[in-house]
């Protein structure tokens, strides 16, 4: 269950603004305008999963888009501001890089929310066609992949699949998908973001000496595999289904997939 309801908190060069309103908030002007990129993490006990990815992912995105790197240090300290202004210890919080205007440096934002549990259920998946820009950033302005979510969710889905034009399998709106060949994981090569859940997964599969491949994915192949399953910041489900095909979820490479990601250690921020 989510926890209890937290005001939006806000963390920049200026301080900490806790539950500001749209009409003349600057970020949220910025952020509409569609040019930045995120971070999304699970907080509990003030420890994330994955922090160093984290901080790689925005300073990489900084780079490229703005011309210039992030330092983590200063990240980790607005992220305990926020933490600390909200008195919570267990919350899911959002970093956001943005330019208030055309041609300014980049500013950071940080916004905190209610924590978000696990799956407890496998996930229902339809297929749509769709696939990210710049797939590999964890952008802003994602009208694309909100819309079809919320399109397959009316329709009694979990998540959105997003195919190609040629019908290559890429990634979910909000998740990673990755697929079981016998004890083989494997993720579509495809245009998709690097999840840090789905990194975190592939290091522990290295370190437990369990196999993991890239390979093209066609959405008419998925009924191939013997598993499905989805990642993201918020945990590891199996998936029961894509479109009409249906999947076995108790498959023994499931439940280690879920136990590795439980395993992985917890850094604090």
């Amino acid at each position: 269950m989510a926890g209890p309801s937290l005001p939006d908190v806000r963390v920049n060069g200026q301080g900490v603004d806790i539950g500001l309103g749209p009409g003349s908030d600057a970020m949220f002007l910025a952020l509409m305008g569609g040019y930045g990129h995120t971070t999304a993490m699970q907080i509990r006990d003030g420890r994330v999963r994955g922090l160093g990815l984290h901080l790689a992912r925005l300073d990489a995105a900084t780079r490229e888009l703005f011309g210039r790197g992030l330092d983590g240090g200063p990240v980790r300290e607005r992220i305990r501001q926020a933490l600390d202004a909200t008195d919570r210890r267990d919350v899911s919080l959002r970093v956001y890089v943005y330019a208030p205007d055309p041609g300014a440096g980049p500013q950071t934002a940080t916004v905190v929310r209610p924590p978000v549990p696990e799956p407890d259920a496998p996930q229902r998946l339809r297929s749509v066609p769709y696939v990210r820009t710049q797939a590999h950033i964890k952008h802003v302005g994602v009208f694309g992949q909100a819309y079809h979510l919320r399109r397959v969710i009316a329709e009694g889905f979990d998540e959105a699949l997003l195919v190609g034009p040629d019908g290559t399998v890429t990634e979910g709106a909000i998740t990673n998908v990755g697929f079981l060949a016998g004890d083989t994981v494997v993720w579509p090569d495809a245009p998709a973001l690097d999840g840090i859940t789905m990194l975190l997964l592939r290091r522990e599969l290295e370190r437990a000496g369990l196999r993991w491949r890239r390979q093209p994915v066609m959405l008419d192949e998925v009924a191939d595999f013997d598993a499905a399953f989805v990642s993201n910041s918020i945990g590891v489900a199996p998936v029961s289904q894509i479109d009409e095909v249906r999947f076995a979820t108790g498959a023994e490479m499931l439940r280690v997939l879920r136990k590795l990601y439980a395993e992985v250690p917890w850094d604090t921020v």
